[in-house]
């Protein structure tokens, strides 16, 4: 049976965690989800255009898994997964979006693609994303809610690969916002996980203070399979769940810059928390956290002029300007802002710990409001300063009273506590996502 036709039409929409629970009955074949998802691109991504190449040896390589013996299979056998293309992949060109390094091959995968490719994961492709996931060409995906808007960046083709049901799985980067944001636009569960826990070797760097790997998919449960593939199994410490959750919710200290869905999802889910006997508050922040995404932009451009030194010398003019401008240091800023900017982060994640410490979750707005039109990425102001924390952060999409545009909250906890983060989120997300 083809996988587009009879029991297997729209596979390709399964969770992960589903597609991996009926191959293990031998109810369907890594072969016929691979041909389901390669047919959805087949029929939608002309217009979507989440993707810059895909896998040739796709279906091959799902043959190959389906006749491994049961014993030998990975904990993602036959998945296919979309990689975001600044991650090194030997069996696809690596081109970051950039015309400098059309069809470049590396000479071997990102660690953490290897890591997946290890447990049974079949990379199906590469996805579009903002040049070097920092600044300069804009990616071409649109929304595939409303393709005249954008998908967010630069994480944007990964973001509509699973929000239109291309593939369950997606790899992403974070170095402000390029991870959760383009998860509340395309409304698909996205995680950030706490700074250095998950390997960016083999990854294009541009702040090394920041960029973080990330991934989509379409359930909590879908975001903990690759949560506990990638290492972050291990407890911070042992927190009871097992009666009401201490949740507080913040709008940050840029709330003025709102729109009214991001206010309305923040209000809805306080009053389902809330009414679901969870104990709930409201938490302003300190005043010193509103300079905190001024001290973000120091550092990131501050870190993208040496990460892009060598390709302006090298390049020239060929070179985007917007990377030009972090190289000549066009903001001014001085060594003295750097120094200040460094240790504010220091004092502010030490600060942001002992507060997130006392609860199970903090709730935050994940984007200013719907995706805007156009390819822009959209404003980080909402997710910056959680980049700079080195916090665990995870977008829930939240349906609002009447069918609109999709629109998040990021579930926060503190660093290192990424799976208390995953568990409490495991709770609460029949909550604000009721299916």
């Amino acid at each position: 049976m083809s996988a587009a036709s009879g029991a297997y039409f729209g596979l390709n929409r399964w969770t992960a965690t589903e597609a991996l629970a009926r191959m293990a009955t031998g109810e369907v074949r890594a072969r016929d989800l691979v041909s389901a998802c390669l047919s959805r691109i087949a029929e939608r991504d002309m217009d979507v255009q989440a993707w810059l190449a895909l896998n040739p040896q796709a279906i091959a390589e799902a043959e190959r898994l389906d006749a491994l013996p049961v014993e030998q299979r990975g904990r993602l056998h036959g998945l296919p997964i979309a990689v975001k293309d600044v991650f090194d992949t030997v069996q696809l060109p690596t081109t970051h979006n950039s015309p400098l390094f059309e069809n470049f091959r590396p000479a071997g995968d990102a660690a953490v693609v290897d890591l997946l490719r290890a447990e049974g994961a079949i990379v199906l492709g590469k996805t579009d994303t903002t040049e070097f996931a920092a600044a300069g060409r804009d990616a071409r995906t649109g929304n595939p809610h409303d393709l005249s808007r954008t998908s967010g960046g630069s994480s944007a083709g990964s973001a509509a690969a699973v929000a239109d049901c291309h593939v369950p799985l997606a790899l992403a980067t974070q170095t402000g916002g390029s991870t959760i944001r383009p998860g509340s636009f395309c409304g698909v569960y996205a995680f950030k996980p706490s700074f250095g826990r998950v390997s960016r070797e083999g990854v294009k760097i541009y702040a090394q203070s920041f960029d973080t790997v990330g991934w989509y998919g379409r359930s909590v449960a879908d975001i903990a399979l690759l949560a506990d593939v990638l290492g972050l199994g291990e407890t911070l410490e042992e927190k009871d769940l097992s009666g009401r959750l201490r949740i507080v919710i913040t709008r940050g200290p840029y709330h003025d810059r709102l729109a009214p869905e991001s206010i309305e999802a923040l209000d809805m889910t306080e009053t389902r928390l809330a009414l679901a006997g969870h104990a709930v508050s409201r938490l302003e922040l300190p005043a010193e956290f509103v300079a905190l995404d001024a001290h973000h932009r120091v550092i990131l451009h501050r870190e993208g002029q040496a990460a892009f030194r060598n390709l302006a010398r090298r390049h020239g003019t060929a070179l985007h300007d917007d990377f030009h401008h972090r190289v000549e240091n066009r903001d001014g800023s001085k060594l003295a802002d750097l120094a200040r900017a460094y240790d504010a982060m220091a004092l502010a994640r030490i600060a942001f710990d002992a507060t997130a410490g006392e609860f199970d979750l903090v709730i935050a707005p994940s984007a200013p409001g719907f995706a805007p039109p156009g390819r822009r990425p959209g404003d980080p102001v909402f997710n910056a300063s959680w980049t700079l924390l080195g916090v665990p952060c995870l977008n829930v999409p939240v349906p609002l009273a009447m069918p609109t545009l999709p629109i998040g909250v990021t579930l926060i906890g503190q660093r290192f506590a990424d799976k208390h983060l995953l568990e409490a989120a495991t709770l609460v997300d029949p909550l604000l996502n009721p299916k």
